[in-house]
């Protein structure tokens, strides 16, 4: 078999392993040597549930294959094995272990934290949160500390908190926007999820930016923010969002979308025919999706194409339905209302610390979105009228009040 039958995959994460599983299901193992390289000495493992691993749960508890998975079907798995460059002339990629020949590659790098250029944004001052040896350094960090913040009040963010609260320090969220998971909740929804946070123990700060992190007097750190009020912690964990990690498409020449992220057309494909992008790293249509599952998709694409099926990747409903420090939230559909002319019902509890708002088209003969804090026991059915088109019921209002009423 010639070493030009390669087939390589950069990436080992949760989108990467997914793919060498969607090549392997495509029967492309026995036709091809498959070689995986993955940055990290870790094997792949879910990252959707890294909270777990701070709070004791053993790594090999996360690993998303059996231990013999690549051996069993004729793959190289290499790990701690960082990838420096691509030679699209010579089809060959360069590691420090040595060149590599492909047939087609698949690039599944996923992204970066972007951590701000706060200055002091360093040492205990500028963890973030992404990767398993990340988990570990905020662990050491958090030996004799008493205070952590994390700033970013999105997803991932809120994660960190819980995270960093397992540790046993008070924590405070510092998210610049207005409100808490600003893209995709509304400000009500944002409202509710900050009650709920808050009464788990967690502080949360608002349209706070930080300015700069300084010395501290009683704990290690201080962040100065822009508007004159200060904050004190012993560490600082970034989750500001992410950055496609795309240098070695940049560095080869491969299309770059607007905002970052390798160009690939409806096949995965790169302006490369031979090499494909998949995930986090990937912008299709100049948009990237910072979702596992529409990287799963793209994944099962690309295999599919070099299966030689008519397969296309046709974008990703972004909703979610989450669990975050145990509280239910959801977004479906146009959650904000963007579409023009829509329309609201929105259902507030305060007492529980509940919202839910349901969006419907201008002329309301459609459901477009919604937004669930507190009980994620609607989504389903919103999720099923926003996906199929179903025409909402005469008294719309009625799939978001609480059970019994308005029906």
């Amino acid at each position: 078999m010639s070493s030009q039958n390669n087939i390589i995959v950069i990436g080992n994460g949760m989108v990467g392993h997914y793919c060498a599983e969607q090549l392997v299901t495509q029967g492309l193992h026995e036709t091809h040597r498959i070689h995986v390289f993955g940055a990290e000495l870790h094997h792949a493992y879910d990252r959707v549930h890294l909270t777990d691993y701070m709070t004791g749960r053993d790594a090999l508890a996360l690993r998303l294959h059996e231990e013999d998975f690549h051996d069993a079907h004729g793959m190289t798995l290499h790990l701690g094995a960082m990838v420096n460059r691509i030679d699209r002339a010579a089809r060959t990629i360069e590691t420090d272990g040595g060149s590599f020949a492909y047939e087609s590659l698949i690039i599944a790098t996923g992204s970066t934290p972007f951590v701000p250029p706060v200055p002091g944004n360093s040492g205990t001052a500028g963890l973030v949160y992404r990767t398993l040896d990340d988990l570990d350094t905020i662990r050491a960090a958090a030996q004799g500390a008493r205070h952590g913040v994390v700033i970013g009040g999105g997803l991932l963010g809120l994660e960190a908190a819980n995270a960093v609260k397992a540790l046993g320090l008070e924590v405070c969220v510092v998210e610049f926007a207005p409100r808490l998971m600003p893209v995709q909740l509304d400000d009500e929804g944002g409202r509710a999820l900050r009650r709920r946070i808050e009464s788990l123990g967690i502080a949360v700060r608002t349209a706070h930016a930080t300015s700069e992190i300084a010395a501290g007097e009683t704990l290690r750190h201080r962040l100065n923010f822009s508007d004159g009020t200060w904050l004190e912690t012993d560490l600082v964990v970034f989750s500001a969002g992410i950055r496609p990690q795309d240098r070695l498409a940049r560095e080869c020449g491969l299309a770059i979308g607007s905002r970052g992220g390798i160009a690939v057309d409806d096949q995965c494909r790169t302006s490369d025919p031979h090499i494909f992008a998949v995930g986090e790293c990937a912008a299709w249509r100049d948009r990237v999706f910072g979702l596992v599952a529409p990287g799963y998709t793209m994944a099962r694409t690309a295999a599919a194409v070099l299966a030689g099926e008519d397969a296309a990747f046709a974008g990703a409903d972004m909703s979610t339905k989450l669990k975050l420090l145990g509280v239910d939230v959801g977004s479906i559909g146009d959650a904000h209302g963007a579409e023009e002319g829509s329309s609201s019902y929105r259902f507030i509890g305060e007492a529980e610390g509940s919202y839910r708002r349901l969006v419907l088209s201008a002329d309301g003969m459609r459901v477009t979105g919604a937004v669930l804090v507190g009980d994620n026991s609607y989504y389903d059915t919103i999720l099923q009228y926003v996906q199929n088109a179903i025409r909402p019921p005469a008294d719309p209002a009625a799939l978001i009040l609480p059970r019994g009423e308005g029906a």
